[in-house]
């Protein structure tokens, strides 16, 4: 005779209902085997579930026992399946047997030899997803309820060992259903602010208008000009995330496994900065079985890419489908996975190696070719998926040692929501969230020029060589700075603010 139990496997970003089954009885005593395609995390369970059960005060079977884990060609992986692989094992010699309907309960933990139930990653697109399914309960690692919490409508029992479920399930003592905690979503307060930057104050406006838009940006400068502080303001004058970002944000951290220490829901914007060294994997996501990469875990926020060219080229080339789509699709033999990558690239690199090329104060040791063979690390498409481009000069003493501060962030960051809350009503059909994701049907509505602006950019497209990926991009970075202005129309003045941010390319 077979039991079932529910449990729960995420498959990139979703998930996927997991039926667990176990049998005893024939073949060799004593043994214990599982089925259903598990990863080496799911076999080594048998140990721990042979522990458990016994340091929590029952007896392994000590005939043959098999589980099995459908559907069989979904690989499982991780040490999630701990908690309901013990349960149907236990089913088999225990009261469990009266409980002949457990189709609307779903076990996640892992267990540990003492029996105590660890916490697990993945658990809120699970919790998400068993709505669908018409589960009632949930039962979870304490660590993991107020994650779990998230999916409202559901049960959410939190679990702190192994004995704790059974004398629950048997009605020898209940759990403690969870509360959920409310949440706001406010931004913490963050140690870079704009007043922190002396100066500047073309690069902060840069930096204002990329905000508001979405747009990328590239900083170029000289060594100690600011560009890493400037980059590390800008989380302090993004708008403050709502629940529907905040839900897609926390299911990337929590497949991922990166979820703060007791910590339900990501509130503030992710910002991401991985160093040069790291792989293409490391920043796009994937491994034997995918997981998110840094450009999703940025999605929503800010990844920001110091000393760009140091990046080896490969791995900035892995950049050209999510900069263009916002989607990162990794493929592996066995499956083929999407991952959210709407993120706001933010760029720093000198305009040299030795990095005084364009300072007035040092003298630039490199050569020509040194200097070409620099800046060819990054391949024309990516520089052309880069809405704003901007120099970081040296600062001078007199502008160090002002006491002038410019806004802070709190100012600028009200003009960035006012320009947000624009386009979200602007978009209500299309579904964007900024002025950047428009489609090119899109700017041709919601961009329309007049005489003189048209004839300034068909120069510009003439003169700076521009192809369509820029033309489209200019035109929707002139769109935010009309809304930073309150004006419905783009006006030329802004057109040719827009066009300034643009390289002449040769």
């Amino acid at each position: 005779m077979s039991s079932k139990i529910f449990s729960g496997a995420t498959v990139g970003l979703e998930a996927a209902k997991i039926e667990i089954e176990a049998d005893t009885g024939g073949g060799e005593l004593g043994s214990f085997t599982i089925v259903g395609l598990p990863d080496a995390a799911v076999q080594e369970s048998r140990e721990r579930v042979r522990s458990a059960i016994k340091n929590s005060g029952f007896n392994f079977p000590k005939i043959k026992v098999t589980v099995n884990l459908a559907p069989a060609d979904l690989r499982k992986q991780g040490p999630s399946f701990d908690l309901p692989i013990a349960l149907s094992v236990l089913s088999q010699i225990s009261n469990l047997k009266e409980l002949d309907d457990w189709s609307d309960k779903i076990f996640l933990g892992e267990l540990a030899l003492s029996g105590e139930v660890r916490a697990v990653s993945g658990v809120l697109p699970i919790a998400l997803a068993a709505r669908a399914w018409d589960i009632k309960e949930i039962f979870v690692p304490a660590e993991n309820a107020q994650e779990a919490g998230l999916a409202v409508g559901i049960t959410i029992y939190p679990v702190h060992d192994f004995r704790e479920v059974i004398d629950h399930l048997t009605g020898t003592k209940k759990i403690d259903p969870l509360i959920a905690e409310a949440h706001r979503f406010v931004n913490t307060e963050t140690m870079f602010d704009m007043t922190a930057v002396k100066g500047q104050e073309h690069v902060k406006r840069a930096m204002e208008i990329a905000a508001a838009g979405g747009h990328n940006m590239l900083m170029s400068g000289p060594p100690g000009s600011g560009k890493t502080l400037l980059a590390r303001t800008i989380t302090s004058i993004l708008p403050d995330l709502i629940l529907d970002e905040a839900l897609e944000i926390t299911k990337i951290y929590s497949v991922a496994g990166k979820l703060p220490a007791k910590s339900a829901l990501i509130t503030n914007r992710p910002f991401r900065s991985p160093h040069h060294t790291s792989s293409g994997v490391a920043l796009v996501g994937g491994g034997t079985w995918p997981r998110p990469g840094e450009i999703s875990l940025a999605h929503r926020g800010v990844l920001f890419l110091d000393e760009l060219p140091e990046f080896s080229r490969q791995t900035l080339e892995n950049l050209r489908q999510p900069l263009e789509e916002g989607v990162i699709q990794v493929s592996r033999a066995a499956n083929t996975l999407s991952f959210p990558a709407q993120f706001m690239l933010v760029a720093a690199m000198n305009p040299c190696p030795c990095g005084h090329a364009t300072d007035p104060e040092k003298h630039c040791i490199c050569s020509t070719q040194q200097i070409l063979n620099y800046k060819k690390k990054i391949s024309g498409p990516i520089l052309d998926r880069i809405d704003l481009f901007v120099e970081v000069p040296r600062l001078s003493y007199e502008k160090l040692a002002s006491t002038s501060t410019g806004d802070n962030s709190a100012t600028i960051k009200r003009r960035v929501e006012a320009v947000r809350e624009k386009t979200r009503v602007r978009f209500a059909k299309e579904g964007y969230f900024v002025n950047a994701e428009m489609s090119s049907q899109a700017v041709k509505e919601y961009c329309q020029l007049g005489d003189d602006c048209q004839k300034l950019l068909k120069q510009a497209v003439d003169q700076l060589h521009l192809s369509a990926r820029s033309y489209y991009r200019i035109l929707k970075i002139a769109r935010t700075i009309a809304d930073l202005e309150n004006s419905s129309e783009i006006r030329l003045e802004f057109l040719a603010e827009a066009l300034q941010y643009r390289p002449k390319v040769d």
